[in-house]
């Protein structure tokens, strides 16, 4: 069970593995995208019709109907990895191993839905995967394994992506195995240490110029896939695709143009200064920062960007 591109390589380790048969792939129904509203497949739906592996959409897994399905398709196991969906307990107790969860976070660490950007959001320096038994809660199971991954300076919420799925795939791989000889130890979570990392919105994007220099860049890094963060410009939107964090205080108000350069230029916030590298238009393409002053006459001390 699974929908996004972070859980194609985990079912890719599954079906190119010797040792396992998937009988069957749960993903999302196919949604609307893009300016024609055509329906759009999952991700994981695209691999496993490319493999010939029944696929299945339902609205809501947790339907009777549908559950009473699932019944008759053969599994020790069902494998589940940013599915999307809240499983009931008929479902959590149906294969003979439970359900097992793929988690992009050390958990207790960032339990829920957007735990990759949430490290990067919140300057987390070490995050990594877990492998969980599943329960009813959300993301509180039992803990089976787990791989630790150093985030780098400049991470940014792709390539945390990219370090993280092959890791799910190897762990998840490790972790069956391990069950099926009887040499898992699963270890109850303390939830006295979990964090939450709830779903992105569009909103999260917008920039706070209160906030300091180093809250806004490390948003900017960790939201570059979506929503992006942006502002407004002359009243029109812009989002900021890159930036540099300067420690120096300029002495005007948060938001307030406070240096302009040939090749950048620099934003006031409520601490230190943000010097903007790479910004997008509304309607326009991405540029860097001197095309953008090409275009665009700003001045020191002037209050545009909002």
């Amino acid at each position: 069970m699974g929908t996004p591109d972070f859980s194609v390589p985990v079912l890719q380790g599954l079906a190119e593995s010797p040792e396992h048969e998937v009988t069957a792939v749960i993903t999302q129904p196919d949604k609307a995208r893009g300016r024609s509203g055509k329906p759009v497949p999952t991700p994981v739906r695209i691999y496993a019709e490319s493999q010939g592996i029944p696929v299945y959409t339902p609205k809501r897994v947790k339907d009777p109907e549908f559950v009473n399905f699932l019944k008759t398709i053969p599994c020790d196991v069902i494998v589940v990895i940013a599915f999307g969906q809240i499983l009931s307990r008929d479902i959590l107790q149906l294969p003979p191993f439970g359900c097992v969860n793929v988690h992009a976070s050390l958990l207790p660490r960032w339990r829920g839905a957007a735990p990759i950007q949430w490290a990067i959001i919140t300057g987390d320096t070490v995050t990594g995967v877990t492998t969980m038994q599943m329960d009813e809660g959300i993301d509180t199971g039992d803990m089976l394994l787990k791989k630790k991954v150093q985030i780098a300076p400049d991470e940014t919420g792709e390539s945390l992506f990219d370090k993280l799925a092959p890791i799910g795939r190897d762990l998840l791989l490790e972790t069956l195995k391990c069950i099926e000889d009887g040499t898992i130890r699963p270890k109850k979570q303390n939830d006295g240490d979990s964090t939450y990392a709830k779903m992105l919105t569009k909103e999260l994007g917008r920039i706070d110029f209160s906030w300091e220099a180093a809250r806004i860049e490390r948003y900017i890094r960790a939201l570059s896939a979506w929503p992006n963060v942006y502002c407004s410009f002359n009243g029109k939107t812009v989002k900021v695709w890159s930036a540099r964090v300067i420690s120096e205080e300029s002495g005007l108000a948060p938001g307030t143009v406070s240096f302009v350069g040939k090749k950048c230029f620099r934003l006031q916030t409520g601490k230190g200064q943000l010097e903007l590298l790479e910004l997008q238009m509304e309607g326009k393409k991405r540029m860097d920062a001197a095309s953008f002053l090409n275009g665009n006459r700003i001045v020191v001390g002037e209050t545009r960007f909002e």
